[in-house]
């Protein structure tokens, strides 16, 4: 049996840092990866990240490091880039045998790859997988119960992988379909910001309930056209990732569409480099495939436009509300 015991984070953000924190939580070694020596400082020094997660007190088993050629021996790697440096960081990464778990969402801009895409280019020898669903990260680092999807196109893989990663508290709930894990974790944050938008503009809870139904809706058509599976996208990295993150303001891409929503320009909500809304950037990138594949994503293209700041809020609005009338199975 293949075991996984000694862990790597890549990627010294919340996500990462609480990943990390979630592995070493009962004293076992691991070791984060952060291009900000700040990060790699205050983790070793101080047992924190006041810069991505601050209030969270690390274990003095987690330790960090600027090198990622520090990170080759380990057993497995969480890799939690954002998408769209995820490419640079892959190609400095040193070859090695050990699984990537990836933990980022979104496409890649033209070449519209998932991270796991970018991995069978960048690194094929490796095992890959996803690591996806309902989570926050400051939960996750306070030891809150959590459940989340394990994808890997090899059982085998998902389910020791699993099985390494699970504690009472972080249940991993194994799939072999790792298309639906990404396509949920893509655009559950697009309409994260469109719910945000909903609630900055005072739009009432009626509405909000409608978009995640719509949303949902387009979400469920663009994975079925990319080969996804239909349980996967109803399940936690899916419909249950959508549902935390379009109904709290934890949620970065729900915040950046409350500013949009009271009329804040996208520009000055997006201007800290640090504090990533991946929908952001997710959001222009899936409207664009979805137009080459001839799927209609209404919601996915005005959370585009707003962000590119091409149109007001209000037109946006009353464009979406316009549409004809149609069954709501389509």
């Amino acid at each position: 049996m293949t075991s996984y015991k000694q862990f790597g984070v890549v990627g010294g953000g919340a996500w990462g840092t609480a990943l990390a924190q979630l592995l070493a939580a009962d004293g076992a070694p691991v070791r984060l990866w952060a291009r900000e020596p700040d990060v790699v400082a205050a983790i070793n020094a101080e047992h924190r990240n006041p810069a991505f997660l601050p209030g969270a007190i690390l274990s003095p088993s987690l330790t960090a490091t600027g090198s990622l050629a520090e990170m080759v021996a380990l057993d497995a790697l969480l890799v939690v880039v954002p998408v769209p440096f995820l490419r640079a960081v892959l190609g400095e990464l040193p070859a090695g045998d050990a699984p990537l778990i990836f933990c980022s969402k979104g496409m890649e801009a033209d070449s519209f790859a998932f991270p796991i895409d970018m991995a069978r280019d960048l690194a094929p020898r490796r095992p890959h997988a996803v690591l996806s669903g309902p989570t926050f990260a400051h939960e996750v680092a306070a030891g809150l119960p959590t459940a989340i999807t394990l994808a890997a196109a090899d059982a085998d893989v998902a389910g020791h992988l699993a099985r390494a990663l699970a504690r009472p508290h972080f249940r991993p709930y194994v799939s072999t379909d790792v298309i639906g894990a990404e396509v949920g974790g893509a655009v559950k944050n697009i309409l994260a910001i469109a719910c945000g938008i909903v609630d900055g503009a005072g739009l009432g809870l009626n509405a909000r309930a409608a978009l995640i139904s719509r949303g949902f809706a387009e979400m469920t058509r663009f994975g079925l056209a990319r080969g996804a599976q239909a349980e996967t996208l109803a399940g936690l990295a899916g419909l249950g990732d959508l549902v935390l993150t379009c109904t709290s303001s934890n949620s970065r891409n729900f915040a950046l569409g409350q500013g949009l929503g009271r009329g804040e320009a996208a520009e000055t909500l997006m201007a800290d480099r640090r504090t990533v809304a991946e929908g952001a950037f997710s959001a222009p990138v899936v409207a664009a495939a979805a137009r080459v594949d001839g799927i209609d994503m209404p919601i996915t293209d005005t959370v585009a436009r707003l962000v590119a700041g091409e149109v007001r809020v209000a037109d946006a609005i009353q464009a979406l509300l316009s549409r004809p009338l149609r069954s709501e199975g389509r």
